[in-house]
């Protein structure tokens, strides 16, 4: 071990209690004990401990399968076909060779992770012991064959079904108990078993489903290691994010299933006991998630559904409280995003999904938002959204279950679509749905760093804002690109001059000590918001003291002030010191804006998708700085873009170097939107292009830098 990685145990050391030091030996003192229980690839599998296997998962009702629309059936069934070619988008990376994966390989670096070791001797974090890591999992949460069984279930053709059983069985042969990388996590255990739960229950009706379940000698064993996992190893303490509810969910949803062993009972009242209690640590009263990451919100969201549909169907449903705080997780989802449906792209995100029935989709929120309409209800303010098969098949599963009564959200009376949250520190200035134009939709942030001691996924993302039209990054949040191994742009997309705020002393605002761990967070304090009749917020206000330990500190505190009739929004930053500092301020733009700087004007200009002609704006910039634009710098990195994870693309970033005198310093920003976009209609061709020869140069996918 090198000095390094001494030096970031000893900072996670730091970052845990007692309690958790002392459950994490305990654990060490488990996986010894176990090391006896590997079976090696190629071993005899010991024949299971079970009950007769005939209590299978719940079924869907007869039927179901026609009332799935057509335009959905028909794009699960599109996606199918792909897959059966070998070919699937996983974590930015085209996969063409899924007709008989290789389980343990990486293709961005073109390693194999371990097979043979023993799972709790493996480094998974380490790039040249396993790869990478995220891209080694993500086909392993089997949720390719989710997709194909949804086909089979939506076509009846045999090819889907007879697909996922050879498969499922290469996969269960090459992956016995504790080895290999597969057995090194437990949120990767967690979703497998609802990717095998949900496999079984739309293959019901084929032939061949009962041979690949509930009669495979293999089947049954590795459903039992799954939950036997599960249920001695958990995420606890500084790690109990949204690892814990997946590995909850998973084991809940996984005993329910499969009710098969003398210990089922017994692992699901445990796993419902900490679904309920973990979902409400997770979770603010608003219904947001407390990782401060919009992307992690989604996936708790989608897994305590999954839990809370397959306790129903069974018979063992959650409590009331825990569909109520579904409820409110779901409004506060339909109340965050814009026009498109798209969520904001706060804190860390690594498109995970709970479990795939429809194509996946990481731009929108609209298989949550209609699997919530079903399983829920809408509030009168949800924005439209129309039905997917996983909608239709979760809200089959639960026929008698009526929309879920909840208070407001956000603060505001019932009826009207919240645009603060208070306790979360997200606050929306957005235009109203019958002002003229394209939505104007700004997200200021003004909460907590992020969740537990690490905050592991949170960003050095302080008073940012992030503002969209029309669905379009104008001022663009760059996203997350990587977890593992390339550490440069891991910083920088975290870093707080990565973000639409201001930078101060070469420092972010929060100090990172690791890839997952924060070591001081910065706090937001004294937000003001001032709303209109409407009780849309029009000015927000607030402050943070992430430069406090600057000698001598600063304070910085940011008003954002939207006028909707002149499409306006006025930014105010304030830096107070009793010395002198070197900052810098930055304007990351979206990867479809066309910039032309001028000494303190910014010409903006991009295309919608709808070619309904070309939009622009004017952003004036604060006078003293020195503006300067930055695209695709790899040394260090500067002006990139992740729309989804694994892909990164250049972007222009203005980035205002001045200098903090004694007192208050006082910017002054404005970016004013066009009322209609220029008389000219593009072409299909020319949308087709790219905003700019620049941008349609830009490299896409995973970047070996």
């Amino acid at each position: 071990m090198n000095r390094s990685s001494i030096d970031w145990y000893l900072r996670r050391l730091r970052r845990m209690s007692a309690g958790e030091m002392a459950w994490r030996a305990h654990d060490a003192v488990w996986k010894t004990a176990w090391t006896r229980r590997q079976v090696r690839p190629g071993q005899p599998i010991p024949r299971p401990r079970s009950r007769a296997a005939e209590d299978a998962v719940a079924a869907l009702p007869e039927g179901t399968g026609d009332l799935v629309p057509r335009g959905a059936a028909t794009a699960i069934v599109r996606q199918a076909d792909a897959i059966l070619a070998g070919k699937l988008v996983l974590l930015g990376v085209e996969r063409c060779d899924l007709r008989a994966p290789d389980w343990f390989y990486d293709p961005v670096t073109a390693k194999r992770a371990p097979r043979d070791e023993l799972a709790f001797r493996i480094r998974h974090r380490s790039e040249e012991v396993t790869g990478n890591v995220k891209q080694v999992w993500e086909l392993s949460r089997l949720q390719h064959l989710t997709l194909l069984s949804s086909a089979w279930f939506v076509s009846g053709d045999e090819t889907y079904a007879s697909a996922v059983a050879t498969q499922l069985d290469s996969w269960w042969r090459e992956n016995p108990f504790l080895s290999g990388v597969h057995w090194t996590s437990g949120i990767e255990l967690g979703l497998r078993l609802i990717s095998f739960a949900w496999i079984r229950r739309l293959l019901g009706t084929w032939k061949g489903a009962p041979e690949l379940f509930e009669r495979n000698d293999i089947a049954v064993a590795q459903i039992r290691w799954h939950q036997e996992y599960l249920s001695r190893f958990r995420s606890r303490g500084s790690s109990a994010n949204n690892h814990v509810i997946a590995e909850a969910s998973g084991q809940l949803i996984g005993s329910l299933a499969f009710p098969w062993f003398s210990s089922s009972e017994r692992w699901r009242r445990e796993a419902q006991a900490l679904l309920e209690r973990e979902l409400a640590l997770n979770t603010f009263p608003c219904g947001l998630n407390r990782e401060q990451a919009s992307d992690y919100h989604r996936f708790v969201t989608e897994l305590g559904l999954l839990a809370a549909v397959e306790a129903d169907a069974c018979g063992r449903p959650l409590g009331d409280a825990t569909w109520e705080l579904l409820a409110r997780s779901l409004d506060a989802s339909a109340a965050i995003v814009d026009e498109r449906l798209r969520p904001p792209r706060q804190g860390d995100g690594d498109d995970g999904r709970a479990v795939l029935l429809d194509p996946p989709s990481g731009e929108d929120w609209s298989t949550l938002l209609s699997t919530g309409s079903a399983l829920v209800g809408a509030a009168p303010w949800w924005p439209e959204t129309s039905e997917g098969v996983t909608s239709t098949l979760l809200r089959a599963l639960c026929p008698g279950r009526a929309p879920v009564r909840r208070g407001p959200v956000g603060q505001v009376a019932a009826g009207v679509r919240p645009s603060h949250f208070s306790d979360a520190g997200l606050t929306l200035l957005r235009s109203q749905p019958q002002a003229r134009g394209r939505e104007i939709w700004c997200r200021c942030d003004g909460g907590p760093h992020g969740f537990l001691s690490i905050a592991g996924h949170a960003h050095a993302d302080a008073l940012s804002v992030e503002v969209r039209h029309g669905g379009v990054d104008i001022l663009a949040d760059p996203g997350t690109y990587c977890y593992h191994g390339q550490p440069e742009f891991r910083r920088y997309f975290r870093s707080t001059l990565a973000h639409n705020t201001i930078e101060v002393g070469s420092a972010d605002q929060s100090t990172p000590g690791g890839p997952f761990l924060w070591v001081r967070h910065a706090t937001t304090s004294r937000v003001e918001v001032v709303s209109g009749r409407d009780g849309a917020v029009r000015r927000w206000s607030a402050e943070h003291d992430g430069y406090g330990a600057l000698e001598p500190s600063v304070r910085h505190r940011r008003t954002v002030e939207f006028h909707s009739e002149s499409r306006r929004l006025d930014i105010e930053d304030i830096l107070t010191t009793s010395g002198t500092h070197r900052a810098r301020m930055a304007f990351g733009l979206g990867p479809k804006v066309t910039c032309e700087l001028g000494d303190d004007t910014a010409k903006l200009r991009w295309r919608a998708e709808r070619q309904d002609g070309e939009w622009s704006a004017i952003l004036r910039l604060p006078t003293g700085p020195e503006w300067t634009a930055h695209r695709g710098e790899k040394d260090p990195p500067l002006g990139w873009y992740s729309s989804s994870f694994g892909s990164l693309e250049p972007t222009t970033v203005l980035v205002g170097q001045f200098t903090c005198a004694p007192g208050a310093n006082t910017l002054s920003s404005s970016l004013t939107f066009s009322a209609r976009p220029d008389a000219h209609v593009v072409s299909r061709a020319e949308a087709s292009a790219g905003s700019t020869p620049e941008a349609s140069g830009g490299r896409k996918g995973n970047v070996a830098m």
